[in-house]
């Protein structure tokens, strides 16, 4: 009996953790039917992020879908910047390391940010780079 009962936290450790693979499964399917209307899109556990054209939007992920989602245009961005533990950082050559990986958004009008979190800080990087490019590239003359 003394064995039984010494597998049984066993038993409801290895239910949690199926329940909770479950729930990731969910949030992971649920985030991939959401992206497909976009160009471009990030999953994370902090965030998930779309780009279709000028257009940005980004949520919270949960098992029912993307969840206070927010959407703005890069036409009304006027600086993104990649901050470590809240400090901006160049994208070309981020830290190895970090706590709070985010990109930040400051908009031109209000002065007012938006901080999309990430989990990864060479991800965070690599988006970084490409919307300063579309940023780049929708200010080019030939667009305007």
């Amino acid at each position: 009996m003394e064995h039984g009962l010494l597998w049984l936290p066993l038993l409801a450790m290895f239910f949690w953790l199926a329940w909770q693979g479950s729930k990731e499964y969910q949030k992971v399917e649920a985030y991939r039917v959401w992206a497909e209307q976009f160009e471009r899109a990030k999953y994370d556990i902090y965030s998930v992020l779309g780009q279709k054209g000028n257009s940005i939007t980004w949520g919270k992920p949960t098992p029912q879908g993307p969840v206070k989602l927010e959407t703005f245009s890069l036409v009304d961005v006027k600086e993104i910047s990649l901050l470590i533990d809240g400090k901006s950082v160049n994208v070309e050559i981020p830290p190895d390391k970090g706590r709070s990986i985010e990109l930040e958004f400051v908009f031109c009008e209000s002065g007012d940010s938006v901080r999309v979190p990430f989990t990864e800080i060479p991800l965070a990087a690599e988006w970084a780079k490409y919307l300063h490019s579309a940023l780049a590239s929708w200010r080019s003359p030939t667009n305007q």
